[in-house]
């Protein structure tokens, strides 16, 4: 809104307001005052606000010449808060003497969340019948002197830190080193021969990065790789310094307790992708920092936080005898991330990671509590090339899945005495299916259910597939965890249980094969629900709420007991006798074989599921000799280590 200053008025009557009106129409009219300087002024704000001052009439330059020294002052502050445009308005103009006036500015700088508010004045002259500024960097901040132009700083606002059981600081900003080769130090000649030794010096491919140092600009800095400050090579430290041209910037990174502490589920943070900026240009801009995978970048509007800025006034680069001094004009602080509280324990999540370390398929181990549902390991083997098979693998999980078939031939009529046959082959639809190599010959023949679970009799189990139907199947895997796909705010695979297409199908699925599908973290889930007696439901970030789905059947107390007594089977008779002689509570267990693929013989995955006490263990090798051989002794070593 335009204030100008009130002028003195009488108050007349209407009617000799229109007398004087008609007389004055006979005198001859007032010389033309002249153009209003308000036309000017906002003509001069629309042009400060836009970045082009073109069309703007200036006393002593032209308004291209304006629009140029308009850039050079604004740049640095542009560029350091994300390429904003202000808001400049005229909220005042004020008459002076002899063809003079001033101008008052209002600006608006957005500054994140917050804005930068002020006045700059603009003087202005009428010139030949026309109002023009005079140019001054004044106009854009009135404390600006020539020589000096405006910059923006950003403050990195503090990540939030990621928490697990116990309160346990399991991810939070460390100190790092980065080394990379600065051009501004060195001519390019002398930068390449330094991107060459620090190539070298490191696991950085050295053609890739020579040609990208050759290529920066003269005053880049061009990083080559990042250490946690304590995993500085040795010959790394001990010779950069003597190379001229490479430079060790220290620095801060969220990271985790190790390197590769759950790091698939956990995910990296580092510089924002041109991707990510171009999805979601509000929240990212070139060279923010941000959770690029896992859980870093689901839950990064949490833990990112908002960064801050200061804005100074500094020394043009090409000015002459100014001084090199800058001035703080505004700050707004940086906002620090949210923490994000996980289930994982750091003790038994790195038990469970050192048991992988020399494992060199793909592997897996999960453990959650039966109580809770809370996950106190995920770990992925080294195999898994940062793949989450833990959470989120999808395989055929092969007799480990016999918890569920037995729960669904319980429900179908049959008790843990009823008598199976359990013969050395079984031919279904012209598929011949057998047992595991080395079962015993003495399970075999008409046997109980209980030990047809206990020695993992697969004749046995495909034998009675004629018991079910329908959806009996899936509704026994279901009210153990498998089979209905929920959110709970982490990558988590449930399992698939699809209708049999075929009577070859339907007994492939009763021993964990056909269409069958799940991941450690859901047969993890299975056990965890025989042992509590009831669905269990995981969980692995505290602020998701987590409830069983719907349609899941609730487990009897007598199936539950059943179940229990049965798989406790597998451990005092069975294929679990690895376990018999924990200490403490007693353990119940189940092995798993699954064939894969088409080579001749079929590669195998093997699988062992296991409870003791408040812990429930999936442990998962992709290529194994069998369940009892290859995983048992993993879980075996990792229940002692819980222990």
């Amino acid at each position: 809104m335009l204030r100008r200053p009130p002028a003195t008025r009488l108050a007349l009557p209407a009617a000799v307001l229109l007398v004087l009106g008609a007389l004055s129409s006979c005198d001859q009219a007032d010389p033309d005052p002249g153009p209003d300087p308000e036309g000017a002024a906002a003509d001069l704000a629309t042009g400060l606000a836009g970045g082009d001052l073109a069309e703007v009439a200036f006393t002593g330059t032209t308004g291209a010449e304006a629009t140029a020294v308009l850039e050079g002052v604004t740049e640095g502050l542009v560029a350091g808060l994300g390429e904003v445009s202000p808001t400049v308005e005229v909220t005042d103009v004020t008459d002076g003497e002899g063809g003079t006036a001033t101008a008052t500015l209002t600006w608006s700088w957005p500054v994140g969340e917050e804005s930068w508010d002020y006045d700059s004045e603009a003087a202005l002259e009428l010139v030949d019948g026309e109002w023009r500024a005079a140019w001054s960097p004044s106009l854009v901040e009135p404390s600006l002197a020539d020589g000096e132009v405006l910059d923006a700083t950003p403050i990195g606002a503090r990540r939030g830190d990621i928490t697990g059981a116990r309160g346990q600081t399991l991810v939070t900003q460390r100190p790092v080193v980065r080394f990379g080769v600065d051009r501004s130090a060195v001519p390019k000649a002398a930068a390449v021969a330094a991107a060459r030794r620090l190539a070298a010096l490191t696991d950085v491919d050295a053609a890739p990065y020579v040609e990208e140092v050759r290529a920066a600009g003269e005053k880049a800095f061009v990083e080559a790789i990042t250490y946690r400050r304590e995993d500085v090579p040795v010959a790394l430290a001990r010779e950069y310094g003597s190379v001229p041209g490479i430079l060790a910037v220290q620095d801060e990174l969220a990271l985790p307790l190790t390197r590769d502490f759950a790091a698939p589920i956990l995910g990296t943070v580092g510089e924002v992708t041109a991707e990510m900026v171009e999805e979601d240009p509000e929240s990212y801009a070139a060279g923010d920092v941000a959770g690029l995978s896992g859980l870093q970048a689901r839950y990064d509007d949490l833990l990112r936080g908002a960064d801050g800025v200061v804005v100074d006034a500094v020394p043009a680069e090409d000015a002459e005898d100014a001084e090199d001094t800058e001035r703080e004009l505004f700050r707004v602080e940086p906002t620090a991330g949210e923490p994000l509280e996980l289930t994982l324990d750091p003790d038994l999540q790195i038990a469970a990671e050192d048991l992988l370390a020399e494992v060199r398929p793909a592997s897996a181990i999960v453990a959650l509590r039966p109580s809770s549902g809370e996950i106190v390991a995920a770990a992925n083997g080294p195999g898994t090339d940062g793949y989450n098979i833990a959470t989120f693998g999808q395989f055929a999980p092969g007799s480990t899945f016999k918890a569920v078939s037995t729960l669904a031939l319980l429900r179908a009529g049959l008790t843990p005495d009823s008598p199976v046959p359990c013969s050395s082959t079984l031919t279904v639809d012209g598929k011949r299916f057998t047992n595991y190599s080395d079962y015993p010959a003495s399970a075999l023949g008409r046997i109980p259910l209980r030990t047809a679970l206990a020695h993992s009799c697969n004749t046995a189990f495909i034998s009675q597939a004629d018991r079910l139907g329908g959806t009996d199947l899936f509704d026994a895997a279901v009210s153990l965890g498998l089979g209905l796909d929920h959110d709970l705010g982490f990558p988590a695979y449930f399992g698939s249980v699809e209708p049999p297409a075929s009577e070859t199908e339907a007994a492939a699925d009763l021993i964990g094969q056909g269409t069958i599908l799940a991941s450690p973290m859901v047969m993890a889930t299975v056990v965890a629900s025989v042992q509590r007696g009831e669905l269990v439901v995981p969980q692995l970030v505290r602020s998701v709420e987590v409830s069983a789905p719907d349609g899941a059947r609730p487990l009897g107390a007598a199936e539950a007991r059943a179940l229990k007594t049965m798989m406790r089977g597998v451990v005092t008779s069975g294929s679990g006798s690895g376990l018999a002689d924990l200490p403490g509570p007693p353990a119940i267990a189940k092995t798993g074989t699954a064939e894969y693929g088409s080579g001749t013989p079929l590669r195998t995955h093997a699988w062992m599921v296991a409870a003791h006490g408040d812990l429930a263990v999936a442990v998962f090798v992709e290529d194994g000799e069998s369940g009892s051989r290859t995983a048992g002794p993993l879980l075996e070593a990792f229940l002692r280590a819980a222990r």
